[in-house]
């Protein structure tokens, strides 16, 4: 059975990815099993190059293969803003409420049908030969004017879902794993990973 390293320490993103990976012949393990290991920098400039840097950070330092992932959320009246800062769009110390409140103010005088915006994840897969696979997951939306919602986290409550009519924060488990960005890259990355360990 191969061991895979999961990049995180986000318990809601751990759960995501034990499901979705359930099937394959795999026992997922976290950074926590393995002791302090020094935080990844992510200096790429895109979400695959960020996936990829971290993936390969702690693949080097636990000496097992390694998922990680960099996701994020793309505003088109911000030109793409936040994108691969979106954990830290309001500054130092990363803050959902804050980053939350930054976009409110930011969107402020923009018309909500120029709020469109999309979650974006690539998921990198590497392993101890540094053989690598990505895949990526979009879920387009739009940026409403008040949070609605206490599920999810980051900008869940802001991300309005149209063909569901709901935002993220209000959708369910279920719900949000079907069409959410990273459930998505994960459903892809499942299939990519159960023909490679063939």
């Amino acid at each position: 059975m191969k061991e895979i390293v999961v990049a995180t320490q986000n318990k809601g993103k751990i759960a995501e990815l034990l499901l979705a990976l359930a099937q394959l012949p795999i026992k997922v393990l976290t950074l926590s099993d393995f002791g302090p290991i020094p935080e990844a920098v992510e200096n790429g400039t895109s979400f695959r190059e960020n996936a990829l840097l971290k993936a390969r950070h702690y693949a080097r330092f636990t000496g097992k293969a390694c998922l990680a992932d960099d996701s994020g959320l793309e505003v088109d009246a911000l030109q793409g803003a936040p994108g691969i800062y979106s954990a830290r769009f309001a500054g130092e110390p990363a803050d959902d409420a804050a980053n939350n409140q930054k976009l409110i103010a930011e969107l402020a005088h923009t018309r909500v049908e120029e709020r469109t915006a999309r979650f974006r994840c690539v998921l990198a897969f590497v392993d101890t030969d540094e053989s690598t696979q990505t895949t990526d997951g979009v879920c387009e939306g739009y940026i409403i004017e008040e949070k609605r919602g206490v599920g999810g986290f980051g900008y869940d409550c802001l991300f309005f879902v149209p063909e569901l009519q709901k935002t993220m924060a209000e959708l369910s488990e279920g719900e949000k794993n079907a069409i959410s960005h990273r459930g998505q890259a994960l459903s892809n990355m499942a299939i990519h990973l159960g023909r490679y360990l063939k």
